[in-house]
C-alpha cells in the first residue's frame, strides 16, 4: 500500500508586529533622549580609572580650557535666572527679561560680568563662533568666587566639578581649587575620560 504524502506548506511569518515594535522602540528612545547641550569650549580631560560618577542635577561644572581660559555652567533654568538676578545686584548690571531667559538657556558661559549683557544679546549661532575671555579670576577681579558663591546661596545642594583640559597650566587649576577653598568648598571633583582598570 503507497504511503500518503502530506502536503508541505511553507510557513508564513506576519512581520507587523515586529515592525510595530521596532517602531515603538525607536519612538520611545527618541522621546526620552535628552540632547547634549552646547558647550562654549571643547576640553580633552586627562584619563582616570575611577568610577566615581557626579550626579545628573545640581552641579556646578567650571571648565578649564588649554588657553587657561574658565567657562562656568550650572543646570537648572530657575537657578540660572535666580543666580543672574543676584550678579546683577551685585554688579550693578540690570539684565531685561529676554536677556534672562537666554542666560537660563546657556550650557555654560566665559566672559566676565561686564560683557555679559552683549554677549547675550547675540545671536546663538553668533555666540558660538565668539571668541570668549573666560571668566576673570585673578585677585582683584575674582568673578568665579562670586559665581560659585551665589550659586550655593541660590542652591546650596549644588556639588561642584572641575572640568580641566589635560594640557591646562598647573597654576591656572591651583587657582580655581584655591578661589573654591576661599568660598569653603573643600569637596569637588574632577571630571576625567574613563580608563580601563589594569587587571592583575
Amino acid at each position: 500500500m503507497p504511503k500518503v504524502k502530506v502536503k508541505r506548506t511553507n510557513p508564513s511569518l506576519d512581520m507587523t508586529p515586529m515592525v510595530d515594535l521596532f517602531f515603538l522602540l525607536v519612538t520611545f528612545f527618541m522621546l526620552t533622549a535628552t540632547a547634549r547641550p552646547d558647550e562654549a569650549v571643547i576640553v580633552d580631560t586627562p584619563s582616570s580609572a575611577s568610577e566615581i560618577k557626579i550626579p545628573d542635577t545640581n552641579v556646578i561644572t567650571i571648565t578649564v580650557d588649554k588657553n587657561d581660559r574658565v567657562f562656568f555652567g550650572v543646570d537648572g533654568q530657575q537657578t540660572k535666572a535666580a543666580l543672574l538676578d543676584k550678579m546683577a545686584g551685585k554688579y550693578g548690571v540690570s539684565f531685561t527679561e529676554e536677556e534672562k531667559k537666554t542666560f537660563s538657556l546657556l550650557s555654560n558661559f566665559g566672559v566676565p560680568v561686564n560683557q555679559l549683557k552683549s554677549y547675550l544679546a547675540m545671536e546663538s549661532d553668533a555666540r558660538k563662533e565668539v571668541n570668549q575671555p573666560g571668566i576673570p579670576i585673578d585677585s582683584t577681579r575674582n568673578e568665579l568666587g562670586d559665581w560659585v558663591l551665589q550659586t550655593r546661596l541660590t542652591n546650596p545642594q549644588v556639588v561642584i566639578a572641575i572640568k580641566g583640559d589635560q594640557d591646562v597650566s598647573y597654576p591656572t587649576i591651583k587657582r580655581v581649587m584655591d578661589i573654591l577653598q576661599e568660598r569653603k568648598v573643600n569637596r569637588f571633583n574632577l571630571i576625567t575620560d574613563m580608563e580601563m582598570k589594569p587587571t592583575n
